[in-house]
């Protein structure tokens, strides 16, 4: 028998206002809010580790402080309407990650970096909807980065601290801690991200794809799924129960993304018809 900390249990997804929901076992939901109509990589190895003293790390305010100006609020425009979610920067020249499911079948990405109100627009030029993982580039020269830790180095009880956009409130700080380790979420596209770590820091649809830092500031996780305590498929908000894809999947998917490995699928195209009245498929 399958040890329980193991087992795939069902998630909401936590992109950006209505929710399109998806039901998948159990009950569970993938919950994708949108503001408006139209218009397998290694998880790292399983590793004991000992809880830091708090009284050496950081407060809450020092961790928000330096990093909120590399958290970035996206909006993404879907064939359902515009979804919003949260990233993070990674590198000086704009390398931006978010959730996969946040950008997924985006026809434009803008992004507003830190506390700027200014929105660019962002290219995707990493994707792997089974880690959940997305790469976006914008145009910049020396912005602010969040170093990734090493999440097999968490420990149950550490302290940790999410930063995003929940339900469009940007720059929105919650606080918990390590709750469990080695969960196992279900991917967009069904496939399983193994060593998941579990937080009861605050998670609500806007935060998908926002940093899980740790007490010295380091992202040790990317926000990407709450339990809803529904059994109707509908969307949840925040019930204590949060995961985050660990960092060194995230490390192993960026290699992989800035080495061309990972280029983002172009979207199919409906034919074009000559006869206008001629519709070989109904809808």
């Amino acid at each position: 028998m399958a040890h329980p900390d193991r087992m795939p249990i069902p998630r909401s997804f936590l992109a950006g206002g209505l929710a399109a929901t998806l039901a998948i076992g159990g009950g569970g939901a993938i919950a994708h809010e949108l503001l408006s109509s139209p218009s397998t990589a290694d998880a790292g190895a399983k590793t004991t580790a000992s809880a830091r003293p708090i009284s050496a790390d950081l407060n809450a305010r020092q961790v928000y402080d330096a990093s909120k100006n590399a958290v970035t609020y996206i909006v993404a425009d879907t064939p359902e309407g515009q979804a919003t979610g949260s990233g993070f920067v990674v590198s000086k020249d704009g390398l931006i990650v978010t959730n996969d499911h946040v950008v997924d079948g985006a026809s434009q990405v803008q992004v507003k970096v830190g506390t700027s109100d200014t929105a660019q627009d962002a290219t995707v030029v990493g994707a792997d909807p089974s880690r959940d993982l997305a790469l976006l580039k914008v145009d910049g020269t020396n912005l602010p980065t969040l170093s990734l830790g090493d999440s097999s180095s968490v420990g149950v009880g550490d302290p940790t601290y999410a930063i995003g956009n929940p339900f469009g409130l940007d720059h929105t700080l919650t606080t918990g801690i390590v709750s469990a380790l080695q969960r196992s979420l279900q991917a967009p596209d069904g496939a399983t991200i193994d060593g998941a770590i579990q937080t009861d820091a605050a998670l609500n649809p806007g935060n998908s794809g926002g940093p899980l830092l740790d007490a010295d500031g380091q992202v040790i996780g990317v926000n990407s799924q709450i339990q809803t305590g529904s059994s109707s498929g509908a969307e949840g908000g925040n019930v204590g129960i949060g995961f985050a894809i660990p960092a060194n999947t995230v490390k192993s998917f960026i290699d992989q993304a800035k080495a061309g490995k990972l280029a983002p699928q172009p979207q199919e195209q409906q034919p074009q018809q000559e006869d206008p009245q001629v519709v070989p498929f109904s809808f």
